[in-house]
């Protein structure tokens, strides 16, 4: 199985990581610019070419540019939306991947047919480019070349966005986004990167992964997706200890801050949902309810990659983490435990 780490960070920070227990790094983000795949700045070049420099010490590292991101694809869908947009983008990847010598591109277009960040342009035609966009890629760039693309792992997208008969024999892997499955619109709290889902309504990584399962993608090229973050929402009654209620979502935290933020003496309990296989966090005196994965969730979720044979986990996304003994750590134990 694959570990796989979204970066956002610099040419400096990566080097606090664990590098040698990853295997695949994907640069967040390149952007369209004039249709091409750019690079926005002289800091991101460095950046990209440090993280490159890295495999000469691990032989084991594969380096990913990605394109987009939440706020980050809003020309997609017109760039798209002809062969010569999507001739001319799948030309610009090579030329970028061999200027840098990348391995290759993960699309993170947030969504093909679908409405994503609110103002947006989505078609229902995307579905379909988006389709003949992968098959233009992969033989532009070769068959050796890392193809992936950001999937979000809600019923909508799953349904909606993707070919996957289509799409699957083309890419290496679906990272499928498996958390922010309840978001910051959300008014009502919930588990936000479950393991399983607790009621039949309730969106999770099992019921993403079991959908693709169905719809014939290999398990070999499913990635599922882990939280290095938590989502949090005030004015939230203490019932149920704060799941399922209502509230105003609030920012979250970052993994590396959970011990000094989510303690008894702020406030904090912890709850454990066996169900989920999901933590959360209420603050009775704040009314504050949390959710994310943690050291138990993510051991879990490395441990169904394993018995359900899966390509791999990624995440969101290793600044979040602690250098050392943080979440990339527990996904390494349990995946070379014997």
């Amino acid at each position: 199985m694959d570990v796989i780490a979204y970066y956002t960070g610099d040419d400096k920070i990566i080097d606090n990581y664990e590098v040698s227990k990853l295997n695949q790094i994907i640069f967040s983000f390149c952007h369209l610019k004039e249709g091409k795949l750019s690079v926005d700045s002289p800091k991101d070049s460095i950046t990209i070419k440090h993280l490159v420099s890295l495999k000469a010490t691990n032989p084991q590292l594969r380096i990913v540019l990605s394109l987009g991101g939440w706020g980050g694809c809003e020309p997609c869908s017109a760039a798209f939306s002809t062969a010569e947009g999507r001739l001319k983008f799948a030309q610009s990847v090579k030329e970028v991947s061999t200027y840098f010598k990348v391995d290759g591109l993960d699309l993170d277009w947030e969504y093909p047919a679908i409405e994503g960040l609110p103002g947006h342009l989505f078609q229902p035609v995307d579905k379909t480019n988006f389709t003949e966009l992968i098959k233009i890629l992969r033989s532009t760039l070769g068959k050796n070349y890392e193809l992936s693309f950001a999937a979000g792992g809600f019923q909508k997208y799953l349904d909606e966005s993707i070919e996957w008969k289509k799409v699957a024999p083309l890419v290496n892997r679906v990272n499928i986004m498996s958390y922010d499955l309840v978001n910051g619109y959300s008014k009502v709290t919930g588990h936000h990167t479950p393991l399983y889902s607790t009621n039949p309504k309730e969106e999770s990584t099992n019921r993403a992964v079991e959908f693709l399962l169905k719809q014939g993608v290999p398990a070999e090229k499913l990635v599922i997706g882990g939280a290095f973050y938590s989502r949090t929402w005030k004015n939230v009654e203490n019932v149920n200890n704060g799941l399922y209620q209502a509230g105003e979502h609030i920012e979250g935290t970052s993994f590396k801050d959970f011990a000094t933020t989510y303690t008894e003496a702020n406030g904090w309990k912890y709850f454990w949902d066996d169900k989920a296989k999901a933590p959360y966090w209420y603050n009775a005196g704040t009314k504050t309810f949390a959710t994310s994965d943690d050291l138990k969730s993510i051991k879990e979720k490395t441990a169904y990659v394993k018995a359900k044979k899966l390509g791999g986990i990624m995440f969101w996304e290793l600044t979040l983490d602690s250098p050392k003994n943080g979440m990339v750590n527990a996904i390494y134990e349990v995946k070379t435990a014997k």
